[in-house]
Parts: C-alpha cells; structure tokens; sequence
C-alpha cells in the first residue's frame, strides 16, 4: 500500500531525500560518523519519528550501538507484527518464507484419530515447485529426511527458510493412507507472476462466475477487466471471490476489482480512508482516485462498464486473506452485502510504504517498511487487528485429499455452490472436525511486505 494525495505523497519523498540532520526533531541526539551503524539506526530512527504509526510510543532514549536490525526492532510497538527493514544490499536480510523461496504452502493437520498430516495446499504455476511436479493435495512424509511432527513443524519449516534446496518425500492420500510415495529435490528459484484463474458453473439456468485471486499487483487491472467482461457478457448472477491465500499487494488493484462488482457506485464514491498519526493524519480516497495510483491501471469509468451490478458477493478466505484482500472484503460492505466463508482472515489492517535514503550519493542502504495508517472504509468502519471473521467458518482441510482450486467439489468451492443452489454440501472428514496444528505461510514463518500502493 502506498499512497496520500498527490501534494502529500510528493512531501513525503521530498522528505526522504533530507539529510539526517534535517530530518532529526531532537536537538539532544548525538551526531555520528558516516558509514558508522550508529549513524545509520540515527537515521532510522529520525524516519520512524516522522511516518510510524505508533510513533508516539517508541523510546525517548533507544541503544544507538545495537546491530540495526536489533535496533529497528527496539523502536517497534508491542502491538505491531507487520513492519521490517531490509538492506538493499544484502538478500539474506530479506524476509524469507517457503512459499517465496520455492513457490508452495503446506499446513500440517491432526485428523480425528490423532494422526498428524501435512498436506501441500498451494502451489504457484511456474515456479521451483511446480516444476519439481509438486501439487496441491499431496501429502508431504519427510522433509529434507526427517518425519513431520506436530514438536518439529516449526522448527522444520524455519530450516527450509535457510535453504537453497530441499528434499522432500511425498505422496497421494487415498482413503486415510499416503500412497505412491516418492522423493522429490526442489530448488530455490523465482516464481513468475500468477495468473486469475476463473470458472463459470451453471445449474437450472443460473450462472455463477468463480475467480481466484492470488496476489493485487500493479497492473492488473486490464486482465481483470478481461475477466469481467467474460463474466458479463456471460451474464453470471452470482460471484465467488477465492482470496484464500491472496496476501495482497496494491490497494490500488483492489479497487479496480471493487469497482466492477457493486451497482450504484461512481467515480467519487468514498472507497477507503488512511489515518496516519499526527504528521500523516487523514486522508480520504475515492474510487477513481485510489484507481488512478496505479499509473498502468485502466481509469474507473473503463472498469465500471464491466461492473457485474451485484448486489451480493461470496468471499473465500483464510488466515492467509490479509492486507489489501481484506480491504476488499471491509471496503465492498458499505455498497453490497459480503458473504464470507472459510477461516477467519489476517488481521492487516494497515498499511505502510517503504522508506529509503534518497540522496545522492546514498548515505544509508537500509530501507525501512513500517506501518504507517490504519485503513478504514466509506462508513469509517476498520479495526480488524484480529482479523475479519466469516457468516460461515468451513475448514477447507475438512476433506481430504485437497481438490484442486477451481473445482466445485472443492471443499470451500463446494459450500458456497451449496448456498447458491440450495444443495447440502459435504464439509466434514469421517464427520469430525480436523485441526490446523501449523501453517507454513504464518507471520511467523516470514511475511510478505507491506506495499501502500
């Protein structure tokens, strides 16, 4: 997430660029070398005084010769989970996670009996996992060699993080066993931007349209316009968000797809506000505006002659729903009812943008993400801090082997079209509740950034 008004937004760089001793309010603090850690976490410091959300609660008097990652830590509020800092120089500072390091997510799971099982439950088309064959519903036995345990997850899970490669043996469920096992290598590699993927199911004359939604990148807004128009010239009656395992990205992006769904909505209707602290303050955004932040984006009145009119929507969430896809869910309830169903979602409700030494020659190679505002929609309503809970909890692991996303005998796919066509759908294993011991793309495992676009 990234964006003020456009004055703002060019104060905000402008005072990027500002020499430390500019930036600093307190006349007290000590000057320190160029080059030195104490002068790079002076910086730091200078800059989260001025843009961090809980800047008001961060120490008068912080350790200036603590390593800077230690020292960026020291100034964070206990309520915040979300902001790092990277140094643009070394890679290893990174956040790191299994699904960015090889492209796939995993959940381990204790079934009614007591047997624990990790199941693969995502996977990025072309990315290092993928072409290792890898695919969602497998079954994963060991891990670089050793058995997956409720103990070790964790433990098992921050190895793979520091590894360029893994081995891992893998295998199909089949009636409560694991068969046609097999050991698979895959290596650390970048996985290419994800596809929308879309269906469109059809029973006794009424359409229902299904996308799903991995990411909100930038310059998305021309494919999901193409979708759209597939679905309105269709002439679906009903609409099916799959945000699952969408982290989210661009608020920007997030509008567009706000913008064709609702009826009743113009280029000046109220779509999100961002409340800052005392320097950021508040500021409103329309949908043609946040739209617009997005230089490639197509403008609002081109998105909104796809606009689908509808005045309900079904959401698919998870506890990997989180930034920008939960502005989508927050942001469309004030102009349509939202229907969620799954798990409940992330929690993220702020947003933030980077922060780096703009001068030239650059004096400091950090480059800060903290939280910067809380995002709040047209009727003022946020504080989803413990995430934004479903009308109706589904465990997706309830059913195993996992389908693949898209089909309507998937589990959460099923329960919706369920609703849609008043049919009883099947979301239990055995009748009995499977829990989630440990997820593989949890915040503690390694969160993607905060991006305020």
């Amino acid at each position: 997430m990234k964006d003020f008004l456009k004055m703002q937004f060019l104060w905000v760089m402008l005072l990027s660029v500002f020499t430390v001793s500019c930036n600093r309010t307190d006349d007290e603090a000590p000057n320190f070398p160029e080059g030195t850690t104490e002068y790079t976490n002076l910086w730091i410091q200078d800059s989260m005084r001025r843009y961090y959300y809980w800047a008001d609660q961060m120490p008068a008097k912080p350790d200036y010769h603590l390593p800077v990652k230690d020292f960026f830590k020291s100034l964070l509020s206990s309520q915040d989970r979300f902001s790092f800092i990277v140094n643009t120089t070394d890679p290893n500072t990174y956040p790191k996670s299994v699904r960015n390091l090889f492209g796939f997510d995993y959940a381990i799971l204790q079934l009614s009996g007591g047997e624990v099982v990790t199941v693969i439950k995502m996977v990025l088309k072309n990315s290092p996992a993928s072409n290792s064959g890898l695919e969602r519903g497998m079954v994963i036995k060991k891990i670089n060699g050793q058995a997956i345990t409720a103990s070790n997850a964790q433990q098992l899970t921050e190895s793979i993080s520091g590894k360029t490669v893994i081995e891992l043996t893998v295998g199909t469920w089949q009636n409560g066993s694991v068969i046609n096992e097999k050991n698979v290598t895959v290596y650390y590699g970048y996985s290419l931007e994800q596809p929308l993927l879309s269906r469109i199911f059809e029973q006794n004359g009424k359409k229902t349209g299904y996308l799903y939604i991995y990411d909100f990148p930038d310059g998305m807004t021309s494919a999901l316009n193409q979708k759209f128009s597939e679905f309105k010239s269709t002439g679906i009656q009903e609409l099916i968000l799959d945000l699952r395992y969408n982290y989210g990205g661009s608020v920007s992006s997030a509008a567009a797809l706000c913008a064709m769904i609702p009826p009743g909505i113009s280029p000046d209707s109220q779509f999100i506000t961002y409340k800052g602290n005392k320097n950021g303050g508040e500021v409103k955004r329309t949908f043609s505006q946040q739209i617009a932040y997005d230089p490639g984006s197509l403008p609002f009145n081109a998105l909104h002659a796809n606009s689908l009119g509808l005045n309900k929507v079904y959401v698919l969430t998870s506890k990997s729903t989180a930034s920008a896809a939960e502005i989508v869910i927050n942001n469309l309830k004030p102009y349509m009812e939202v229907i969620q169903v799954g798990d409940a979602t992330l929690g993220k409700d702020m947003a933030g943008f980077p922060i780096e030494d703009k001068r030239k020659p650059k004096k400091v190679t950090w480059q800060l993400h903290p939280v910067i505002y809380k995002v709040f929609n047209a009727n003022g309503e946020g504080g989803y801090v413990n995430g934004i809970n479903p009308q109706f909890a589904v465990n997706e692991f309830n059913n195993l082997p996992l389908l693949p996303l898209g089909d309507p005998n998937e589990t959460l796919l099923l329960s919706v079209l369920a609703k849609i066509y008043s049919k009883q759908g099947n979301t239990n294993i055995e009748g009995s509740k499977v829990e989630v011991l440990f997820q593989s793309d949890s915040p503690a495992a390694g969160f993607s950034g905060l991006n305020f676009k």
